[in-house]
């Protein structure tokens, strides 16, 4: 599909967010898509590392709040969160390249990564409360043991953005480099991981995560189903109409 570009070269599948009219945000077909190839490459033994990465001026907008229609037939099942089932399960080495936006689910998925570059124009937001909804990719465990509770409720409960810097001191990205240099330095240090051992990266990484994952799958089932309960509520819908009007939403009466 046109809005994902997909490449395979020494053993890295690099995946670019191609959606740049609308800042990369992330539809259910995109969703689907990702988790396809996600799937695939688990298995394929060509594939040893790979790489999710947006362009210089923006990695991801999150949602597509164009698709965010209250209903009381939301389905069973969200694409995003299969999605991020998909990334947590997946068993070989992750790499983000984010430089600009990182929104949403855009900043969540990180979390997920094994290893997070940010260029120095990275500005990243977690909105949730600001649209009437509640954090996933179990961000509300994740975060706070990585940044600890005071500064992960800051993230969380104001949805303020936050830069690459801070980023870093939280531990949420691993360097910054300057945004031009940024993908090229990606690339490079996805191939150098791709000449490792694929089974020792592989068992390294299960190794590393084996204590958390099953409390992780647990966290991201519970807000899934806050998640689902609160995109049938008013607030949800008081949030996209202000965000088509170009107007702060009130909040304050959900």
């Amino acid at each position: 599909m046109k809005e994902i570009l997909t490449n395979i070269e020494s053993g890295v599948l690099t995946i670019s967010l191609n959606r740049l009219e609308k800042k990369n945000s992330l539809t259910a077909e995109i969703f689907r898509h990702l988790t396809g190839l996600l799937t695939d490459a688990k298995s394929d033994g060509a594939i040893r590392v790979v790489v999710i990465r947006g362009t210089e001026q923006v990695f991801s907008a999150g949602n597509d709040l164009g698709e965010f229609v209250p209903t009381s037939s939301v389905n069973e099942t969200l694409p995003g969160f299969d999605f991020l089932n998909a990334l947590h399960a997946f068993p070989k080495p992750l790499i983000a390249g984010v430089c600009g936006a990182a929104i949403g689910i855009g900043a969540t998925m990180l979390l997920h990564f094994d290893l997070v570059f940010a260029g120095d124009n990275a500005r990243f937001s977690m909105p949730f409360v600001n649209l009437g909804l509640s954090p996933e990719a179990a961000s509300s465990m994740l975060l706070p043991r990585l940044a600890g509770y005071q500064r992960a409720a800051e993230i969380l409960l104001t949805g303020t953005p936050f830069d690459a810097d801070k980023a870093l001191a939280i531990g949420l990205v691993n360097k910054i480099f300057p945004a031009s240099m940024l993908l090229s330095h990606v690339e490079t240090l996805a191939r150098d991981l791709a000449k490792k051992s694929s089974t020792s990266l592989a068992e390294t990484k299960r190794l590393m995560k084996m204590g958390d994952s099953a409390d992780i799958e647990r966290r991201m089932s519970d807000e899934f189903e806050v998640f689902r309960k609160l995109l049938k509520g008013g607030a949800v819908q008081e949030a996209i109409v202000a965000f088509h009007e170009k107007r702060v939403p009130d909040l304050s009466k959900f």
